[in-house]
């Protein structure tokens, strides 16, 4: 009953979806503006309508209704409640409807507002949410139904949500289980943060669509989608951050990103958003290159659908990828014809959307932010390239290429230094022009600073020029963003008799969106550096170890003291080993890495023990051990310096796209009862 219930509430769902586009078109093509209200309506009643179909399957799998194919896969009896619950996106049906009741609960959110002012782009904000909401949803309810259950005919088992002729009910005792490399806490937020930033993209989307179809060539359609934008950003920041948190914490390779081709395809929408919401910054400001923001987004959007069909058509081998999939060729078309229909219908209002303002200088803030754009632009190519190459390459030749990481490595390092030097002078120019000298004034003192990011690392001993001067920019960008914040701080102060923490207050209040997007840049300093620790200084070792015999790596050494194995309630076979961290004979810390074994699934997983500080981790890797657990343990181990400035980073990100989105506060004047007009 319960599984008719959810696919009920499914199949309404896309009667009112498709109900909402027809309403929507209707009613703006025949100016009949309770047709467009009814399809607000519309829109509003879809997520609620998904969170009766999502209900239903999250009740399927707590309560191991093994007899539906989806539960059977991706649930078991020994599943603890959080893990029942995060099957729901475990799987390729169930992450779709996941993602439908994630981008219903946007659209729906989208029509709260007030449109009096924006009547005119209501209708085409809910065809496009409505339209991108009802292909998902005919996905899920032709080809991906997660409702489908195992019946009994005669000798055969057929897998069908009707009851065919002759058939009954049957399920396994037990389901197979969640993928045990699902299981890390990071992959149960992993995935509902990679797929909020994608479906949050499709807003600012919509806004553009609505405001090409319209012919508004004013940036309203910006102001509309600012806020979606920002947390899309960061959600799929956040997305991206956990996969890697996952990779270094439970692939046990010593690392947190290894270009997997599915890893880009999240990483190619950041890039582009990346550059929409440095373009959107120049169009408000200055009201130049209007046409690139549209591009952007189109371009976005596109590449959060492409992304999407990577994953789940199967023509990725991956560890984050589903199985092969009948709905690829799907994806394609509906990427081909959302992809045409938006460049055909922007090069229609090209000319409409034409700058007034030209580029005065190109040592001006427009100008480097435009530099950045580009630069963003060349790594998204480059990846994309590497991404589809190998495919192009077994259509036309039949073999295979490999894209591996040296390429993206080559190309991501260089663009990397040039948006960290764009990120030191940014800051302090100026919009139209910038004199060198007046940058130079303000230049000299952090400049002077950042030497210490030279003059450190050489005394320690560093000799690779790269990574010195990666270690420099880095300091550059640190000291400049701290003294324009003091000397803006001391200016203030000038004017006003404040303390030096309220008058910082004040400073951040004037200027808010300036200020979060300072905060949000030394993040990403912060995560460079972890990548510049990881990248340049890495090493590793290997070896055979009976208990009580030490191995050394960097400055640390280990000493392997025990192996234990046992069983947990949980159904897994844990082999632990107990593992001292020393450092000049002085014990710091006690680890254990492990191999967990589920019974259920009948699947490994790899377990590093970790010491970390802010200076570096220690990272064992259990690989092997013999029979007789006293005999010897085989271990691999990773010295990664500054890794931990990589999560760092992203909580100095968050922080600073909470503070971009917080609600100013408004101001009335009141006016006293003895006031007199003058």
């Amino acid at each position: 009953m319960v599984a008719e219930i959810g696919f009920g509430s499914l199949f309404i769902s896309l009667v009112v979806s498709i109900y909402g586009v027809i309403a929507a078109l209707y009613g703006t093509s025949n100016h009949q503006k309770k047709w467009i209200l009814s399809a607000q309506q519309a829109m509003r009643l879809v997520f609620p309508l998904l969170t009766i179909t999502v209900g239903s399957l999250i009740y399927l799998l707590i309560n191991n209704n093994f007899e539906v194919v989806y539960v059977s896969k991706v649930s078991s009896l020994s599943m603890p409640l959080y893990l029942k619950i995060t099957a729901l996106w475990g799987g390729q049906s169930g992450s779709l409807l996941f993602w439908s009741w994630l981008l219903a609960g946007f659209t729906s959110a989208v029509t709260i507002k007030k449109w009096d002012r924006d009547q005119d782009l209501l209708p085409w904000v809910i065809v496009v949410g409505l339209g991108t909401l009802t292909f998902f949803l005919v996905l899920n309810t032709f080809f991906e139904n997660p409702f489908v259950r195992y019946w009994q005919v005669n000798q055969d088992i057929v897998q069908s949500f009707s009851q065919p002729a002759g058939g009954f009910i049957i399920g396994p005792r037990n389901g197979s289980g969640l993928n045990p490399l699902l299981r890390h806490p990071g992959m149960v937020i992993h995935p509902p943060m990679q797929y909020l930033g994608f479906v949050a993209f499709i807003v600012p989307y919509a806004y553009a669509m609505a405001s090409l179809i319209t012919g508004r060539s004013d940036d309203r359609w910006i102001q509309l989608s600012r806020r979606w934008t920002l947390w899309a950003w960061l959600f799929l920041s956040l997305g991206l951050i956990l996969g890697a948190r996952w990779a270094y914490d439970v692939l046990g390779w010593g690392g947190y990103w290894g270009w997997d081709p599915v890893e880009i395809s999240a990483l190619m929408p950041w890039l582009s958003g990346t550059a929409f919401l440095h373009a959107v910054l120049i169009q408000e400001k200055r009201g130049m290159f209007k046409q690139w923001p549209i591009v952007l987004i189109i371009l976005t959007y596109n590449l959060v659908i492409f992304g999407t069909f990577l994953t789940r058509s199967g023509l990725l081998s991956s560890v984050h990828s589903f199985a092969r999939s009948a709905i690829g060729p799907i994806f394609l078309v509906f990427i081909a014809l959302t992809f045409i229909a938006s460049f055909w219908l922007l090069s229609s209002r090209w000319d409409k959307f034409k700058s007034r303002q030209e580029l005065t200088s190109f040592f001006s803030k427009e100008a480097l932010i435009l530099i950045s754009i580009v630069l963003l632009m060349g790594m998204l190519a480059t990846t994309f390239w590497g991404v589809i190459f190998p495919n192009i390459s077994e259509l036309i030749t039949g073999a295979k290429v490999t894209v591996g990481p040296p390429f993206y490595e080559r190309v991501a390092a260089p663009i990397l230094g040039g948006i960290l030097t764009i990120m030191v002078i940014c800051p302090l120019a100026v919009w139209s022009y910038v004199s060198f000298k007046h940058l130079g004034k303000l230049l000299w003192k952090p400049f002077i600073v950042s030497l210490f990011g030279i003059v450190l690392p050489i005394l320690g001993g560093l000799t690779k020029v790269p990574a010195v001067i990666a270690f420099w920019l880095v300091a550059f960008v640190l000291a400049v963003n701290g003294f324009e914040l003091v000397r803006r701080t001391r200016l203030r102060r000038k004017t006003e008799s404040e303390s030096f923490l309220e008058a910082v207050f004040r400073v951040f209040q004037r200027n808010k969106r300036s200020y979060a997007a300072m905060i949000i840049h030394v993040g990403i300093v912060f995560m460079a550096l972890g990548i510049i620790g990881i990248e340049f200084f890495q090493t590793e070792t290997q070896g055979t170890l009976a208990e009580g015999q030490e191995l050394q790596l960097a400055s640390y050494t280990m000493e392997y003291e025990e192996l234990q194995i046992f069983d947990t309630p949980d159904a897994r076979n844990v082999a632990r080993a107990v593992v001292l961290v020393k450092k000049d004979g002085e014990v710091l810390d006690e680890i254990y890495p492990r191999r967990d074994f589920y019974y259920d699934s009948g699947q490994p997983v790899t377990i590093p023990g970790v010491r970390s500080t802010l200076v570096d981790d220690f990272y064992v890797i259990l690989v092997d051990w013999k029979a007789v657990t006293s005999e010897g343990a085989t271990f691999k181990v990773y010295h990664n310096p500054l890794v931990k400035w990589l999560w760092i980073g992203a909580w100095v990100i968050i922080f600073g796209v909470v503070v971009a989105t917080w609600p100013e506060k408004k101001y009335s004047m009141a006016v006293s009862k003895n006031a007199r007009p003058k």
